[in-house]
């Protein structure tokens, strides 16, 4: 249980941020967006990391690590923001709320975890409860939407491949550590392609709102949410973790509603009602698998 709250925590805090992204969009292109977020994020959890009593990766886990902080902070941020230039965002948050469905697949195909009918059931109506929630914006679709959905499912894949393999690492090591690493390597790719484009030296035009907005990227929707992930990831399975992103959208329409001045209807208030259900008739179903 404690696992499926810190992923709810973190996908909820993850909502937020999408906000902040939005606030930014217009002034900072996407890699160099990721790469003040990571960067910001890695700064901030390595001197934390290094107050901890957990072991760092193991030298032979040390390409692993690597591999998947490239694949979480580099490609995957890569997929999410190149999706959006083709489609919606009410479509691509429902096209990565496939994440644990794809996560469940994934996980039995690599013998993680088991499919059960009461876990599907779960994480389908959460899915459900996401459709629900971005109903609204679902009806414009423009010319070649189906681009950008499918580049948000090959970032849902990243994740779903990133929640599975980085558990037993993360069992080694631990959260916080294990993150700071990851995350600095993804952190220093996408610094040294904004470098090479020139990306960050425009970052000096930013107002003082906007580096508030992206040090908040950076504290928060970076360093502490991806330690909750990586938490979440070590006491519960990768399933559970990852129908909990079922939340992000959802805060971020309400996020949206109160620093934005979005709209709020019904049907948010109704999919987030139901994206719960979900979540509780998944969380009933749930076993820990013996730890590798």
């Amino acid at each position: 249980m404690w696992g499926v709250l810190a992923a709810v925590l973190s996908s909820g805090i993850g909502g937020t941020a999408v906000v902040a992204t939005r606030a930014l969009s217009g002034m900072i292109d996407p890699i160099s967006l990721g790469a003040l977020r990571f960067g910001l994020g890695f700064l901030f959890l390595l001197p934390v990391a290094a107050l901890q009593k957990e072991a760092w990766p193991a030298k032979m886990d040390w390409p692993r690590v690597a591999g998947l902080g490239v694949l979480f902070f580099a490609v995957f941020p890569f997929f999410f923001n190149a999706s959006l230039h083709f489609t919606t965002a009410a479509r691509g948050a429902l096209a990565l709320s496939t994440l644990p469905l794809l996560t469940m697949v994934v996980g039995a195909g690599l013998g993680v975890e088991a499919i059960t009918a009461r876990k599907t059931l779960g994480v389908l109506i959460a899915m459900a409860g996401v459709a629900l929630a971005l109903l609204s914006g679902l009806a414009n679709a423009p010319e070649g939407a189906w681009q950008g959905d499918l580049l948000m499912v090959c970032a849902a894949l990243c994740m779903a491949l990133y929640t599975i393999w980085s558990r037993p690492l993360i069992l080694r090591s631990g959260p916080i550590r294990f993150t700071a690493v990851a995350m600095g390597v993804g952190a220093f790719c996408l610094v040294a392609i904004s470098a090479a484009d020139g990306g960050l030296s425009r970052t000096s035009a930013l107002a003082p709102g906007q580096w508030l907005a992206c040090c908040y990227l950076g504290i928060v929707g970076s360093a502490f949410i991806f330690f909750l992930w990586a938490f979440a990831i070590t006491r519960t399975t990768p399933t559970l973790v990852a129908i909990s992103v079922a939340v992000n959208p959802i805060m971020a329409s309400l996020a949206g509603q109160v620093f934005l001045d979005e709209p709020l209807r019904w049907n948010i208030i109704a999919g987030l009602i139901t994206v719960c259900t979900g979540i509780g008739i998944a969380t009933t179903a749930a076993r820990m698998p013996a730890r590798t």
